[in-house]
């Protein structure tokens, strides 16, 4: 072999050898960012979950104070039991929105009636509920931020001749129903 062609050889391989590290490498941070979703949404999960087992405590709580107000009441029980019948993540999304919507609506009409309001065990799961609420809201704005940062990934060149090799599909963010960022009309009457 002549010494043009050992040049040519290991020219083509050192060309090989650096597109096989870019598409390790590559995939191995889409991989990475992936899994993060995941972790992510799982824990996510932990608070929806604990937020599900409380709502009945809250609802039993609230029936012996609201006589007036069965709708409500039936709008977060309705809402609670739609969770278990998401068709996918997006659906599951949506039912999450809703359930946290009715809760909303639920703990402010709450307010119209003092005797609940002061009642220690209202007191208290309003402010667990509260508390669970907020951490949702932190890990949600935590999952939409790695979601951005994969579905980005994805669609960059030239990762995203990487990504479309391997499978990779965009994830969805969770958002809010459009309905939800109006303001609430509270009638005491």
């Amino acid at each position: 072999m002549s010494v043009v062609t050992i040049g040519i050889i290991s020219g083509i391989l050192m060309c090989v050898a650096v597109v096989l590290i870019f598409i390790i490498i590559t995939y191995n941070s889409i991989i990475y960012l992936k899994n993060n979703i995941d972790k992510t949404w799982s824990n996510i999960d932990v608070l929806l979950k604990q937020r599900y087992d409380e709502i009945p405590k809250l609802v039993d709580v609230c029936k012996g104070y609201m006589t007036h107000e069965r709708e409500t009441l039936e709008n977060v029980i309705k809402a609670r039991n739609m969770v278990n019948h998401a068709t996918d993540s997006k659906d599951y999304l949506k039912k999450q929105t809703d359930l946290t919507s009715a809760l909303k609506s639920l703990l402010a009409v709450a307010e119209s009636y003092p005797e609940l309001k002061a009642d220690t065990m209202f007191a208290r799961l309003q402010s667990r509920i509260t508390e669970l609420e907020d951490s949702i809201a932190d890990r949600r704005e935590m999952y939409n931020e790695v979601v951005t940062m994969y579905n980005i990934r994805l669609e960059k060149i030239p990762d995203m001749f990487v990504a479309k090799a391997f499978g990779f599909a965009s994830n969805t963010l969770w958002e809010i129903n459009p309905a939800h960022r109006s303001d609430v009309k509270i009638n005491f009457s």
